[in-house]
């Protein structure tokens, strides 16, 4: 395993797709809130949690980047996500979003499924930190697992995300395991609380803009 993810890097890609619905539908809605911001213009983009670098590929071929930044503490996600891209234009840091110090030097920043491990206290140091990589105009956009606002949506989640990962060719014992993650080793907060948290962060302009299952697409942006 790396960091807290319960798959081995060599099998990331294809285990991730069995427990997350849509999960390749994340990469491209990220891309489409880029292109609709941005337009035409050459991008500075950092992806902070990078993993195997599945979106930063997908990324390379559809927008016009002229820095990659790839950040992820994982050693060995760093090295599947450089062969990856080899011969790509990127640069690669090994450390998480909650140890970054750049400042005011790109136009996006992403997070796809890496900040709901974190506790509040390292979680608002996270956004933090990417609110201060961006430059003024900035856009920081990302995706965590979400928790439901009550009980009852949190048990009809879990029973819907389960029938999910048994369809999809898990056995019940790799479910329940899963399943038992939640609030253990990675620690979800409601739609409400993300969109506060990037407003005291500083954020101008705070949206949610996709969510199926658990997970949630936010974007913001710094004014």
């Amino acid at each position: 395993m790396d960091n807290t993810t319960p798959f081995k890097v060599s099998a990331y890609d294809e285990n991730v797709r069995r427990v997350i619905p849509f999960y390749d539908e994340l990469s491209q809605q990220v891309i489409s809130v880029i292109n609709a911001y941005f337009g035409e213009k050459k991008i500075d983009l950092l992806d902070t949690g990078c993993g195997t670098g599945t979106f930063a590929l997908k990324a390379l071929d559809r927008l016009d980047i002229q820095r990659l930044t790839l950040c992820d503490p994982s050693e060995n996600m760093l090295s599947d996500a450089k062969a990856k891209l080899s011969g790509k234009p990127c640069e690669f840091f090994g450390i998480g979003s909650e140890e970054m110090g750049f400042d005011s030097e790109f136009d996006v920043v992403t997070a796809i499924q890496s900040h709901h491990y974190f506790d509040r206290q390292t979680r608002e140091k996270a956004v933090a930190n990417c609110f201060k990589a961006l430059r003024k105009g900035g856009i920081f956009i990302y995706f965590e697992n979400t928790a439901p606002l009550t009980e009852t949506g949190k048990d009809n989640l879990l029973k819907r995300l389960g029938r999910y990962q048994l369809d999809s060719g898990r056995t019940q014992e790799e479910t329940d395991a899963h399943l038992a993650r939640y609030n253990v080793e990675y620690f979800p907060i409601n739609i409400k609380e993300h969109l506060q948290m990037l407003e005291n962060t500083g954020f101008a302009a705070c949206e949610l803009f996709w969510h199926s299952y658990m997970q949630s697409g936010f974007y913001a942006v710094k004014g």
